[in-house]
């Protein structure tokens, strides 16, 4: 096989660019070259911006492929511009969309591929519907020999999956855990979520290359496990060996009192409760089973961010917005007390 990916050093292109390596794949990424050490060494690098279309089209002008990814497409015209650049040069085109495009809120908790998609508080997963939009358009019309696949919560070794968090990322609500300090948690910590650890997410992804069956359909990939966010938290508060101090905050405040975009990221996604039926890749894929459980898992990530200095990065703004919020709730409650 020969697949290319656009993109191809994310959290979860970089997992499958691993175990692919380990196979006869003969494996090209396209991007512009900044993290690309990531990569196995055996991995083929075409150094370009696909923003430049004629610069990548001559880039790719002898080359034809089994399989193209893209990882990295985020709104239609993205996607119109790569129909242009593969329509003939690949037998399989798979995108990368989100799990949340599914409808918000949720008729019914449990998740399959036959869920409506509607989500009128994330422009990013609107966006996202637009795109498959597009390819579905194309594979009824062209016969384009689209596949797309719905990832939800994705995590590695690099970062700390969270449900709060500032714009730099969640190192900031580690530092707080192990500071001793309170951390937000949206709503009770109740709802449902799942976490999916990227090496089990290549397992399904890599099933889907290649496979007739992948055709013209979609398909979610996701680990069967479900836990609570109190759970999710309470994991990491154990790696690292500290007391859980969860500060409950109903999402709905917390989307309308900061400039972070807590309406799309919360409302539009993980205030829901979801558990994910991947019957439909598990018929597709039969030896797909996601194996590593969270809290095993986590206990890898929290690790390697504790060892590497480089995925320490310090959010203070994030950190004082936190307190500010907890003080001010805290007063509230005091003054409704009186």
């Amino acid at each position: 096989m020969r697949a290319l990916f656009i993109g191809g050093t994310g959290i979860i292109s970089t997992a499958i660019s691993k175990k692919l390596s380990e196979t006869d794949c003969e494996l090209f990424v396209l991007n512009r070259g900044n993290r690309n050490s990531v990569l196995p060494e055996n991995v083929k690098c075409i150094k370009v911006d696909i923003n430049n279309e004629k610069d990548t089209a001559e880039k790719i002008r002898d080359l034809e492929f089994d399989v193209v990814c893209d990882f990295i497409g985020f709104v239609p015209s993205q996607l119109e511009r790569d129909y242009r650049l593969f329509k003939d040069k690949t037998k399989q085109f798979i995108y990368i969309s989100s799990a949340s495009a599914y409808q918000k809120p949720l008729a019914n908790y449990k998740v399959n591929e036959g869920t409506p998609l509607s989500n009128p508080y994330w422009e990013y997963s609107r966006n996202k519907i637009a795109c498959e939009d597009f390819l579905m358009k194309m594979y009824r019309e062209n016969s384009f020999p689209i596949t797309i696949v719905r990832p939800s919560h994705t995590y590695d070794e690099r970062s700390v999956p969270l449900g709060v968090h500032g714009k730099k990322g969640s190192w900031q609500v580690v530092k707080r855990m192990m500071d001793g300090k309170p951390v937000i948690l949206h709503g009770d910590g109740t709802s449902l979520w799942t976490m999916t650890h990227n090496s089990d997410f290549a397992k399904g992804f890599i099933g889907l290359m290649g496979n007739i069956h992948a055709i013209g359909e979609v398909f979610q990939i996701t680990s069967d496990e479900t836990l609570t966010w109190n759970q999710i938290y309470q994991a990491i508060a154990n790696c690292l060996g500290v007391e859980f101090k969860p500060y409950y905050v109903p999402s709905d405040f917390l989307a309308a009192v900061s400039n972070y975009d807590f309406t799309g990221s919360l409302i539009g996604d993980k205030a829901n409760s979801v558990v994910f039926d991947n019957s439909k890749l598990k018929n597709a894929v039969p030896d797909f089973k996601a194996s590593v459980r969270f809290d095993k898992g986590i206990e890898n990530t929290i690790r390697y961010v504790i060892e590497h200095k480089e995925c320490q990065i310090e959010d203070l703004e994030f950190d004082q917005w936190c307190d500010k919020i907890i003080n001010l709730l805290e007063k509230a409650k005091g003054e409704i007390l009186v």
